[in-house]
């Protein structure tokens, strides 16, 4: 049971944010060679998604805050 729990920490911790960075480097790499393309932003946009959720949190702005 805690093997099981374990494994899937282990997954999210490692594993996701490595694909997503994969994915921009893919993405970024396609770019060069072909320029822009509904592909390369869709690996974008998921790199972004995954590493919002699992990963890098932008931090929020807040709408009357002097910071």
């Amino acid at each position: 049971m805690i093997w099981t729990f374990l494994r899937r920490m282990i997954f999210t911790a490692i594993v996701v944010p490595l694909g997503a960075a994969g994915a921009r480097k893919l993405s970024e790499a396609m770019e060069k060679r072909r320029g822009p393309s509904r592909a390369t932003r869709l690996l974008r946009q998921g790199a972004d998604t995954v590493q919002s959720t699992f990963g890098r949190k932008k931090p929020q702005r807040r709408r009357f805050s002097f910071r």
